[in-house]
């Protein structure tokens, strides 16, 4: 009797430790819930006046392009790929040559051009745009200053200025287009893996790496690339005129030296950035307006991102995710 009672208090223990430890971390718990919300709104609200006060500052409303009280040369860098979402996309520097064509104090604008080109979308956006705003402002030169590499679809870029400058090292031409790709379909046989693609067009898988390559999607596929190469070389006539050499290789995708474009016409003279600036144009003083994303602009779009997302976890927002 007495083992037994013994036993039913030592039961009745364990289930009031259990309740106790069960209450003490549940408590813990909502402890460390408050401790982690309380430091989220404080992020907030630190966030929150940082961007207030960063508004109504100087700072918020810092340019990309520098600024300059008298005459001078623009500078604008095409630098990299050019292609959508890149530094040398078409909304950036046609941004650029907008803030430079409208500064009153410009007096000739130069493209520092280092690139291996890129879309030829984004590169006939900003041939377009040169050429509008060259239009609009008759007494504002555009100069193409090649430095490393003007390439491809920087070459069309650079076909729409009025004089193109290069070293005599650089790299100049590449008129032409590509696109690459691979073919698996006899690594597939090998595994003993079936290729299974549902379409609702005849040719719509027809770029497919897996499945055998067909001579009429073939053609079809070159004449779409000559047909853009073509306008690319409509662009680089339109542009350069009566100064391209008649050489039977200037539109083959071959690339030159600086010395070499000089005589085939695809450059107007050997010189740098400060050269033009100097002795063509006739302003030294030189002023960027390469747009840039502020340091405040950059900080604010990643920390919206990553406010988002912490916030989206607390509030059970967040979805499941594929990987």
């Amino acid at each position: 009797m007495v083992n037994a009672k013994q036993a039913q208090a030592n039961k009745e223990d364990a289930k009031a430790w259990t309740l106790l430890e069960n209450t003490l971390q549940a408590s813990l718990q909502e402890q460390r819930r408050t401790r982690r919300w309380g430091i989220f709104f404080k992020s907030l609200t630190f966030l929150y006046l940082f961007v207030a006060i960063m508004l109504f500052s100087p700072l918020g409303n810092m340019d990309a392009a520098s600024t300059s009280t008298g005459p001078h040369t623009a500078v604008i860098e095409v630098r990299g790929l050019i292609a959508d979402q890149q530094e040398a996309s078409a909304d950036n520097l046609i941004t650029s040559l907008r803030r430079a064509f409208d500064d009153e104090n410009t007096r000739g604008i130069v493209m520092r051009i280092n690139s291996p080109g890129g879309s030829p979308v984004q590169s006939g956006y900003i041939y377009d745009e040169i050429r509008r705003l060259r239009k609009e402002h008759p007494d504002t030169p555009v100069y193409a200053v090649i430095t490393d590499l003007g390439a491809s679809g920087a070459y069309y870029i650079a076909a729409a200025a009025d004089e193109i400058y290069a070293d005599r090292s650089s790299l100049v031409g590449s008129i032409g287009v590509t696109a690459a790709g691979f073919g698996f379909v006899g690594t597939l046989d090998k595994l003993g893996i079936e290729r299974r693609t549902y379409t609702s067009g005849e040719h719509k898988a027809f770029l497919d790496p897996f499945q055998p390559e067909r001579q009429d999607e073939r053609q079809f596929w070159e004449n779409v690339l000559e047909n853009t190469h073509q306008q690319f070389i409509d662009r680089v006539k339109e542009g350069r005129g009566d100064r391209l050499a008649d050489n039977e290789d200037l539109f083959t995708g071959l690339i030159w030296n600086g010395e070499q474009a000089l005589e085939l016409g695809l450059v107007d003279g050997l010189g740098s950035t400060s050269m033009v600036a100097r002795d063509v144009i006739g302003v030294e003083n030189t002023t960027d307006f390469t747009y840039r994303e502020s340091p405040f602009e950059r900080f604010t779009r990643q920390l919206g991102t990553s406010v988002g997302n912490t916030l989206a976890v607390h509030l059970g927002l967040s979805g499941p995710v594929i990987r």
